[in-house]
């Protein structure tokens, strides 16, 4: 046994109370899965032919890696969207503004500022591209008002295109009404359908508008129960943001799937899909909604009221494992904390003899610090992610392609060359993405990659407003863990139980799954999933 490994079993033993007999068994079942034994080399690196790069060319669109289909060389979940809004301030467009900015990993696609100044019509802008690209100063100077509700999309229902970017906005016997929302409404064709025979006309493609024909076609004159029965109608997931011209009304479905967020900013009150962009603004948080909960915002301030009880509590388990920032907190847990005990939980069920712990960027460099942490085995950055590759017009080839993978993703040889690597993430979809990866390693010189997954097999879609592909592309709903190894080539591979996920975030002790979803994980749906919605994702 070589130095290297006594030093690293060394520190494993005295930082992680772990002794090196339950390493050394833990290592033996990570052989067993890969089929080799401790002194062997894996000589086959053929890949699996399904997922070879002939057939996953990687340019699905006008430019090179647009959207996320099959053939995407990177399988990466879509973020949802996010919404931002303020109720009471002079400065609300601006603020709004970078608020979205913050919140801007949750949708590339487009986004949208609409603001009230409690006037006769509302002052909004939307436009596709990012924050940054569809507004400008000229455009804020419009954006007059006190009252704004802002959104950055990622399309999971109806098309990309400028019609379906939010906030909607509509005129009705009542004024005028904005609506911007995060998640996904999983009845949302049938409710159209019915609207559609009694003589609505839908200006859009987007699931979000059926809420829209609800309130107006409400036999209610008080608005507020037009929206309560409208909400009611409602299956899925989401968290609404939605104005009048002097009013703001705030909601989440009955399992709380989506997080919103509520702040202060002085007087005004600030409201978020993650607490990064209140902190952005320089609000300070006061609470998370609840499921089920509504909050009306008036001149006369805040009241809080519900429009159905709280059904079982269901925050989306992603939320913590991969989508919000880092530097956000979501039930008053801290996302990159949480992510450091997932790789913690990881190290302690699945040790792997090696030299070396790498991140696949960004979302799993959290868990690879706490695998390092727990096992002693030295962190590196042996991967790094170039955020400034933009969009990329030159003509496809398949040289080209291999090319466009390191564009975005490079191994830093230095570190991994002659190494056993250690290569953390936090979930695989298709399994393109890791095989190419830990391709990526090898040709940088790793003599053995295992890879680790802080989260449990992907193995159903999401109906409520992240991007999954339908379930047979999904690589853990037809495969095993040993199958799937060998898919992506690695020399071993482990999985996050789900019981250890539960205990790294570690929220609502007594409730089922912790008060979290874990539906793409054991097929334990919280909601009625409508028989259209069983045919596939509605992404």
């Amino acid at each position: 046994m070589s130095d290297a490994i006594r030093q690293a079993e060394g520190l494993m033993s005295s930082s992680a109370g772990m002794n090196v007999a339950l390493a050394e068994r833990s290592s033996e079942r990570n052989l067993d899965r890969a089929g080799v034994s401790g002194s062997e080399k894996r000589s086959d690196r053929n890949l699996d032919a399904e997922h070879n790069t002939d057939r996953h060319p990687g340019w699905t669109g006008d430019y090179y890696n647009q959207g996320a289909g099959p053939d995407g060389i990177f399988d990466k979940l879509k973020e949802e969207c996010g919404v931002f809004g303020i109720y009471g301030h002079s400065e609300a467009a601006a603020l709004s503004y970078y608020g979205l900015h913050a919140l801007q990993h949750r949708g590339e696609e487009s986004a949208g500022i609409c603001a009230s100044d409690g006037g006769a019509q509302f002052n909004y802008h939307r436009g596709m591209g990012l924050v940054k690209e569809v507004f400008n100063n000229d455009i804020m100077d419009t954006l007059k008002g006190s009252i704004t509700i802002g959104h950055v999309r990622y399309s999971t229902a109806g098309e990309s295109k400028l019609a379906n970017a939010q906030p909607l906005v509509f005129k009705y016997r009542g004024g005028d009404l904005a609506i911007a929302t995060n998640g996904n409404i999983t009845n949302a064709l049938d409710i159209r359908a019915e609207l559609e025979q009694l003589g609505s006309i839908f200006q859009t493609t987007s699931d979000t508008e059926v809420i829209a024909h609800l309130i107006a076609r409400s036999t209610e004159s008080d608005i507020v129960q037009a929206m309560k029965n409208a909400l009611n109608r409602l299956i899925g997931g989401f968290v609404f943001l939605i104005m009048t011209n002097d009013r703001m009304f705030v909601a989440a479905d009955a399992h709380g799937l989506r997080p919103l967020s509520i702040g202060k900013l002085g007087d005004a009150y600030v409201f978020a899909s993650e607490t990064c962009a209140l902190e952005t603004v320089g609000a300070q948080w006061v609470r998370d909604i609840e499921p089920g909960e509504l909050l009306i915002l008036d001149k006369d301030g805040l009241t809080e009221d519900r429009y159905t009880d709280m059904n079982r509590r269901a925050i989306c388990s992603m939320e913590y494992i991969y989508f919000a920032r880092p530097d956000s907190d979501i039930n008053n847990v801290n996302l990159h904390s949480s992510r450091k005990r997932m790789g913690q939980q990881l190290a302690l069920e699945s040790f792997a003899f090696a030299d070396v712990v790498t991140g696949v960027p960004d979302s799993s460099i959290s868990a690879a610090i706490g695998f390092a942490e727990q096992t002693g085995i030295p962190y590196e950055l042996g991967l790094i992610k170039n955020k400034y590759t933009g969009r990329t017009f030159i003509q496809p080839s398949q040289e080209l392609r291999e090319k466009g993978v390191k564009m975005k993703l490079s191994a830093v040889r230095k570190v991994v060359e002659g190494k056993r690597v250690v290569m953390i993430d936090d979930s695989i979809v298709r399994g393109t993405t890791s095989l190419r990866i830990v391709n990526m390693l090898r040709e940088a010189g790793a003599t053995e990659v295992h890879v680790r997954i802080s989260s449990p097999p992907f193995i159903n879609p999401c109906f409520y407003g992240i991007d999954t592909p339908d379930r047979k592309e999904l690589i853990a709903s037809s495969r095993t863990v040993e199958e799937i190894r060998q898919a992506i080539n690695a020399d071993s591979l482990s999985f996050l139980s789900k019981e250890g996920l539960m205990e790294a975030v570690g929220i609502h002790e007594g409730e089922m799954n912790r008060g979290m979803c874990f539906a793409c994980f054991d097929n334990d749906y919280p909601t009625v999933l409508p028989e259209n919605a069983k045919e596939g994702c509605g992404c």
